[in-house]
């Protein structure tokens, strides 16, 4: 077990070792009587049918409510054991996470029935006395979050551990229970507030983003110049792909298929045995994480050793589109132009490359096309697997895309930029409106850490009364536990004599008055 943690106050820079009156010191674990694990099941890559047990995935508790709706059916109904399921007043905690979501907590409001703890998800057992709604508003203030943030294991953010050991001995300032019911209150109705601030900023976000493929789809089909309107236009069909309804295209454009005005390759394959190979030279390549829906994020560019002949043959020009060949169903197809970033840039087997015919067509109206109209054909005419979903070169290549008339494609680039910078100011917007949500959230969290939300009142029963009653509480509970597991051990063991006279002879019948009963503690009975 490793040592406490003290986790230091976010704000301020703060130590523990000043509190207000009242206050004390002390570790999650002096709260707790116990902490529940789920376990690992078999399970189906659906959510549970309302007569079907389900257990909770990562994302249930991810995003600070309770979220029953995700989960996955349980096939494997051997396992199930009804002291995993979920009930309204649980407080939950995901053992396994994103580097930015381990230890995430949650109340459970309501829950449907049958739902179940997975492996990577924890309750906490609190002591009596213990706020419900103030521990897991502590377990989300910055200082905790830093803290299991560092004890967090785990060689990739995407998936990091907390251990139960670790959880329990982080140490937290403990108000007393009263002034946990204030700040409790507090927060909860500051918090409803910027929660209706949030849910309508996100509304804004997503009408701007259908407003923004609306644009595109008009700019890359010509409709958007001044003076056109949509007509209907058809492609001879392909029997390798399902084209399904195409949009309307302004007077004099065409559709044709990506292999037609296009060059399109897929990308390198990592050789692990050649990378120390002195004929192989170290460039910086794209992968999927790199192509996002309208640009190209170059935050983190991997680098591989290839051939000579293989950056020849993939080396990134100004005006190439990058698609993504897998993942999601719904994110296949995204990508945007290069721009020329990173000098010798090559790209991965999981991107394709689309490098336009001169004077075919504008590669950002290509872009705008691909990323918008095009995304309900990418999902028609990918294939899926068990989790991921992919798309051949083969069938990209059959992508039917629009075609301007000679002179028309830098008008429609035009008017689609200047349509889509309108825009683009109004996301910036919403995007600062949920960073301030974001920033007094977390300075609610600060300030009550600290002490500084409410006032503290002398008349309150100072927190150490709190941690003895459940010191002794806990003590209690594991004392019954053990002597419960002893009883039960008693009870089956059997020695071999007794074994072959019970073979022999039933028992003889013991009237129910003076038969011996073994009361279980509450959390053993079913």
């Amino acid at each position: 077990m490793s040592d406490p943690d003290i986790g230091d106050v976010a704000a301020t820079g703060e130590s523990l070792e000043s509190l207000p009156d009242g206050w004390a010191k002390a570790t999650i674990g002096d709260l707790l009587i116990w902490i529940e694990a789920g376990k690992s099941f078999k399970c189906a890559p659906r959510p549970a049918m309302p007569d079907e047990w389900g257990v909770i995935k990562v994302s249930a508790m991810t995003w600070g409510e309770f979220r029953p709706e995700e989960n996955k059916a349980v096939l494997d109904d051997v396992m199930l054991s009804p002291e995993h399921e979920i009930y309204p007043g649980d407080v939950l905690l995901s053992r396994a996470n994103t580097v930015d979501y381990v230890g995430a907590p949650v109340l459970v409001d309501s829950t449907r029935a049958r739902l179940l703890l997975s492996d990577k998800s924890l309750r906490l057992i609190l002591g009596s006395g213990v706020h419900r709604k103030w521990i897991t508003y502590w377990l989300q203030a910055p200082a905790v979050r830093r803290s299991i943030a560092a004890k967090a294991t785990g060689t990739s953010d995407s998936m990091r551990n907390i251990s139960q050991s670790d959880l329990k001995n982080i140490v937290i300032p403990i108000p007393p229970v009263d002034e946990q019911r204030r700040i409790a209150e507090t927060l909860d109705a500051q918090m409803v507030c910027l929660r209706e601030i949030e849910k309508r900023l996100r509304t804004a976000q997503d009408r701007l983003a259908q407003l923004k493929d609306s644009l595109m789809i008009a700019a890359s089909t010509g409709v958007l110049n001044p003076g056109m309107e949509g007509r209907s236009a058809s492609i001879p069909p392909s029997p390798a792909v399902q084209d399904g309804v195409l949009p309307l295209l302004a007077e004099g454009w065409r559709w044709a298929r990506l292999e037609e005005i296009a060059d399109v390759i897929g990308g390198v394959t990592k050789d692990s045995k050649r990378q120390d190979d002195p004929g192989y030279k170290e460039v910086p390549y794209l992968r999927v994480a790199n192509a996002q829906r309208g640009y190209l994020d170059l935050t983190n560019v991997a680098r591989i050793r290839v051939l000579p002949e293989t950056l020849k043959k993939l080396r990134l020009q100004k005006g190439d589109i990058l698609m993504t060949e897998g993942g999601d169903r719904d994110k296949l197809g995204r990508g945007w132009i290069w721009e020329e970033q990173v000098r010798d840039c090559i790209h991965q087997n999981h991107l394709f490359r689309a490098r336009v015919h001169a004077a075919a067509t504008h590669p950002t109206l290509l872009a705008w096309f691909i990323n918008s109209a095009a995304r309900g054909w990418f999902e028609t005419n990918a294939k899926q697997s068990v989790n991921l979903a992919s798309i051949s070169i083969s069938k990209v290549k059959q992508l039917p895309v629009p075609l301007p008339p000679p002179g028309a494609a830098d008008e429609a680039v035009d008017c689609g930029t200047q349509a889509l910078d309108r825009v683009n100011v109004l996301e910036i917007a919403v995007r600062d409106g949920l960073a301030r949500v974001a920033n007094l959230r977390r300075t609610l969290l600060i300030q009550a850490y600290e002490g500084q939300l409410v006032p503290q009142d002398p008349a309150d029963e100072p927190a150490e009364h709190l941690l003895k009653r459940v010191r002794v509480e806990r003590e209690a509970t594991v004392a019954e536990r053990k002597a419960a597991r002893r009883a039960s051990r008693a009870k089956n063991t059997m020695s071999s004599k007794d074994l072959a006279t019970s073979r022999k002879a039933p028992p003889p019948s013991i009237p129910p008055s003076t038969a011996e009963q073994i009361t279980l503690p509450l959390e053993f009975t079913a």
